[in-house]
């Protein structure tokens, strides 16, 4: 309290009721509201609570005059008391803010900041540890949470599935449609413009196991029909009949979900990331269950072909053919570690290619393996004729 402001009758008690007042409102009435009380506070417009209020303050004497506060005070600036809190045996601050959610983008670039370069500059500049919690904690919690659900109902549905087909490799058939409704999800979120959030995991996590049903019947119509005809007939013949089937089940799905996804009031908002999952999920299934798996199929029949004739190969009677064979995969091998294998671990070729140095250094890997893949094919295929031209003159002159 400056002379001036004693002179002119002001107190300590009086400016800090004043000031606290003017600061948090007056409660000037109360009045019954059913079984509970309501308050009439009155209080300045937020507009007057500005970071200079207490420079523009002015004050009433007890003479009626208007005097500013800066000229009846002293103010000074200094730390009040803090509360220390610890955490086995750490000392903890918490710094709290809130981020608009009007822009989701502009929320998540300022996350990543604060993740990428705020926080680590002061934990490298003060020795501080730091870690996000709040809405933040939850939202890593859940995904935490949901990634291991997902892990979970994808090996049960597998070992289903392999228990169903009494196949190891027939179940990877049936769930490969999962990817491409993920693919659909992420469509449909950016058609409505709506971020990615936790409803859109939950609505995943449902839609693993809906939009395997389609992929199932078609593939239990197709080794039906691959029981009494081949399997290019049976494909044909088992994708034309589930046609309707598919379309049906995943039609019925999407069309009693549409209504909700139109839905403008603010009660189903937080649900339409979920049924936006849902529906473009499922939609984009329903074709490329009817598209994807049948060639998956066929492609799964064409490799258990090779690995089928590489099996008889290299149990072949004649120890030379079971040598050459292994001889053709370990020289495949090594040609694979020499070329993209070094070129991944070290950046360069392990012999440079005059000539070719404007080429990536990876495509140009790639290229070499290739090349070189394809003259060790062609030296095997000559040496083999030969080995079997001299076999058949020796058997031939016995």
């Amino acid at each position: 309290m400056t002379p001036q402001g004693q002179a002119l009758g002001f107190t300590i008690d009086g400016l800090g009721r004043v000031l606290r007042h003017r600061l948090n409102g007056i409660e000037a009435a109360s009045y019954p509201d059913g079984p509970r009380s309501a308050t009439i506070r009155v209080e300045l417009p937020s507009g007057e609570l500005t970071a200079d209020f207490l420079e523009r303050m002015q004050l009433r004497t007890p003479a009626a005059a208007y005097v500013p506060l800066a000229d009846i005070v002293s103010v000074q600036q200094r730390t009040g008391f803090s509360t220390v809190r610890r955490e086995n045996g750490i000392r903890l601050i918490s710094v709290t803010g809130d981020i608009s959610e009007d822009d989701p983008a502009r929320a998540a670039e300022i996350e990543t900041t604060l993740q990428a370069e705020i926080l680590p500059k002061i934990a490298a500049e003060r020795q501080v540890e730091w870690q996000l919690a709040g809405l933040s904690e939850q939202e890593n919690s859940f995904l935490s949470d949901a990634r291991a659900g997902l892990i979970l109902c994808l090996t049960g549905i597998y070992l289903v599935l392999a228990w169903v087909f009494a196949s190891w490799t027939r179940p990877l058939v049936v769930m490969s449609v999962i990817p491409f409704g993920l693919v659909g999800t992420i469509y449909g979120h950016y058609v409505w413009d709506v971020p990615l959030s936790m409803f859109s995991v939950v609505g995943l996590l449902g839609m693993t196991g809906i939009i395997i049903n389609d992929s199932i019947v078609l593939v239990t119509t197709i080794d039906e029909h691959a029981r009494t005809r081949g399997l290019v007939p049976s494909i044909i013949d088992g994708t034309a009949d589930r046609l309707r089937p598919v379309m049906l089940t995943t039609l019925t799905t999407v069309l009693g979900l549409l209504p909700l996804l139109h839905e403008t009031s603010q009660q189903a908002q937080f649900l339409k990331p979920t049924v936006i999952t849902l529906v473009y999920g499922l939609g984009f299934g329903m074709v490329l269950v009817l598209l994807v798996v049948p060639s998956l199929i066929a492609a799964q029949n064409d490799i258990g072909r090779q690995f089928t004739a590489l099996s008889k190969a290299l149990s072949f009677r004649l120890m030379a053919v079971r040598f050459g064979f292994v001889l053709l995969g370990l020289m495949v091998l090594a040609w694979l570690v020499a070329t993209l294998g070094w070129t991944v671990a070290y950046g360069h070729l392990l012999v440079a290619l005059p000539g070719l140095e404007q080429i990536p250094v990876k495509p140009l890997a790639l290229l070499t393996f290739i090349v070189g893949l394809a003259i060790i094919m062609v030296v095997i295929y000559l040496l083999s004729g030969l080995f079997m031209a001299l076999r058949r003159s020796r058997i031939a002159q016995g």
